[in-house]
């Protein structure tokens, strides 16, 4: 976790169908949210695209699936590799947007 109050590394966000927090999120400097339905999206947006932030629909999926999803996403981690590449070129999109 982050060493100031509320500085964080990772973040879960929950609306309705996830899909407009997701969108929001991705609007934020070095957020990259994923939205996920299933247990294997949400480990691959970790393993492949270093995803910082999970966002769910409420009413799209049930708490026992919400639960496993989380569980997957918080239990994988980055591999980089050849998944860097993609996430340095998001990045790199980002800092073109701040000039």
């Amino acid at each position: 976790m982050g060493s100031r109050c509320g500085d964080y590394d990772l973040g879960i966000l929950i609306c309705g169908t996830g899909i407009g927090m997701s969108v929001a999120a991705n609007k934020v400097r070095g957020i990259r949210a994923a939205l996920c339905g299933d247990s294997f999206s949400a480990r691959a947006s970790r393993e492949h695209n270093d995803a910082n932030v999970l966002c769910l629909g409420q009413r799209v999926v049930g708490p026992g699936l919400a639960l496993d999803i989380v569980d997957a996403w918080l239990g994988a981690s980055f591999q980089g590799g050849r998944h860097a590449r993609r996430v340095e070129k998001m990045m790199a999109l980002e800092a073109r947007e701040d000039h």
